[in-house]
């Protein structure tokens, strides 16, 4: 059986999409989802996608969103 030490230095060791998969894993081991809101947030996910599919709303990238945010709260 591994330590801790070892399983988190294999973990770290995979790609991203698979430690993302064991993050979500984890914690949803620590905290179990409310089925009702784990489908509404998926529908929102889902509609969200199609609008961004569609065009009938634009991406803003992350780097202006913080930046806005900063000048924001600068004042």
């Amino acid at each position: 059986m591994h330590g801790t030490r070892e399983i988190i230095q294999e973990a770290t060791a995979l790609p991203v999409e698979e430690r993302a998969v064991i993050v979500d894993s984890l914690l949803r081991s620590l905290n179990m989802p409310d089925r009702e809101n784990e489908d509404k947030w998926i529908a929102v996910a889902h509609r969200r996608l199609e609008e961004l599919r569609s065009g009938r709303v634009h991406a803003i990238p992350g780097d202006e969103v913080f930046s806005n945010i900063r000048k924001r709260f600068a004042q």
